[in-house]
């Protein structure tokens, strides 16, 4: 979130994560449905693509171990500052930032080396026709780590690479992302959608 100055803040610990985190729904919610997280079963999270890290966040309150990748050197320093600050408040959220490792570096270079169970990819979309719709810190983050015109092969290096499922979230009512084969299913919210591919172990996908 935004500091009083207008820079841009990593902040587990009040504002809207705060509150997601209190009254947000559980494993109920459509992400945590979308990654496979269910009575009886939490399976290990690589969120590839960090950003603000509130997904993550989510996940690791409900109980995923949940290891973070992001690139950008400006985006990981501000992550290790509010995991820092969120680890300092103890409590829960002491509880949560131990389930949350971060790694510095390029996803597609990363996930090989995880074997990880389940994957989300959250790419930095174009900016919408009607920009003054998109929130004021996504576009600060859009300055900062551009649009991911490398997500067409960050998704089919997660998709060889992913044990399980590679969740792609994905703008509710966009096409679906191209050159990449037909997703399994989908969760579909107001805005956002998530496009679940089920993958085979140990086995290549096909057309990837």
């Amino acid at each position: 979130m935004t500091a009083a100055e207008g820079a841009l803040r990593v902040d587990f610990v009040t504002g809207a994560v705060a509150h997601r985190l209190r009254f947000g729904g559980g494993r109920g919610q459509d992400l945590a449905k979308a990654m496979g997280l269910r009575a009886g079963k939490t399976p290990k999270i690589v969120d590839a693509t960090a950003g603000l890290g509130r997904d993550s966040f989510l996940l690791a309150s409900l109980g995923a171990e949940v290891t973070m990748i992001e690139r950008s050197d400006v985006m990981h320093g501000l992550l290790q500052e509010g995991m820092a600050r969120a680890r300092q408040e103890g409590g829960i959220f002491g509880e949560i930032l131990a389930r949350m490792t971060l790694l510095h570096g390029d996803a597609k270079t990363v996930l090989p080396k995880l074997e990880a169970e389940v994957v989300l990819i959250d790419p930095m979309h174009p900016p919408r026709k009607n920009s003054a719709l998109v929130k004021r810190e996504l576009r600060q983050v859009r300055e900062i780590v551009g649009t991911d015109e490398d997500s067409e092969a960050l998704m089919r290096v997660a998709l060889r690479h992913t044990r399980q499922r590679v969740v792609l979230k994905w703008p509710a009512k966009a096409a679906p992302m191209p050159r990449i084969e037909p997703c399994s299913h989908q969760i579909l919210g107001k805005s956002t959608r998530y496009d679940v591919f089920m993958c085979t172990t140990g086995v290549e996908r096909s057309g990837v």
